[in-house]
């Protein structure tokens, strides 16, 4: 008899660091592991996706304290460990003294315009003609209280919330919304991965 799936494991594991193209930015790259447990502890159920995060320094000019911006970047950014402090530093040393570019205002401008906040790979399931509003996010979260087809349309129009930056901190504050997509993975993993592989994918957005 399997082992019943008991709670997911999120593991975030830091990778490279470096400065940003074009912007006064730190770019962090992660790789985040989600994972089902069962009752003894073995992974039932696992996603992997890589990640990074950009760290905007404007306010970054010569006469900064590059030290000091440093320690600040290290001890807000938990995706950066004490250990790489140097390194932070010898990147903001470089961006400090880096040339703007002519361009680098339109490329900035550019950018923000053909970047999607996530790139997730899409499967069945996930893309709906539905178009998600974050003021009716109670209605999905009513939707995870359903049979299997309202809970995978409730928890894939909450991920189109997910992906865009703008609402993932009204969604982390939603109580309900988490407890009943936490509830729904423990209970009904088994009846369909699919569920299960679009709620692991929220949880990914919430590691951002």
């Amino acid at each position: 008899m399997q082992d019943d799936a008991r709670y997911l494991k999120r593991k975030v594991t830091a990778g490279s660091l470096d400065v940003h193209p074009t912007e006064k930015a730190l770019v962090v790259h992660y790789e985040v592991e989600a994972s089902i447990l069962g009752e003894s502890g073995g992974q039932m159920l696992g996603e992997r996706k890589e990640g990074q995060k950009i760290i905007r320094v404007k306010s970054l000019s010569p006469s900064t304290d590059v030290g000091a911006l440093a320690k600040k970047v290290v001890e807000e950014c938990k995706l950066i460990p004490p250990s790489r402090l140097p390194q932070v530093e010898q990147l903001l040393y470089y961006l400090q003294n880096r040339k703007s570019s002519p361009v680098e205002g339109k490329m900035e401008k550019k950018e923000k315009r053909t970047m999607k906040p996530r790139e997730l790979t899409p499967f069945e399931g996930m893309e709906l003609n539905e178009e998600a509003s974050i003021t009716r996010v109670d209605e999905y979260v009513e939707l995870l209280y359903e049979g299997i087809p309202e809970k995978i349309r409730g928890s894939a129009l909450i991920l189109q919330l997910a992906r865009n930056p703008d609402n993932l901190e009204e969604l982390l504050h939603n109580e309900a919304a988490l407890g009943a997509l936490a509830r729904v993975l423990r209970e009904d993993w088994k009846q369909s991965v699919e569920l299960a592989t679009i709620i692991i994918y929220i949880f990914f957005c919430f590691s951002r």
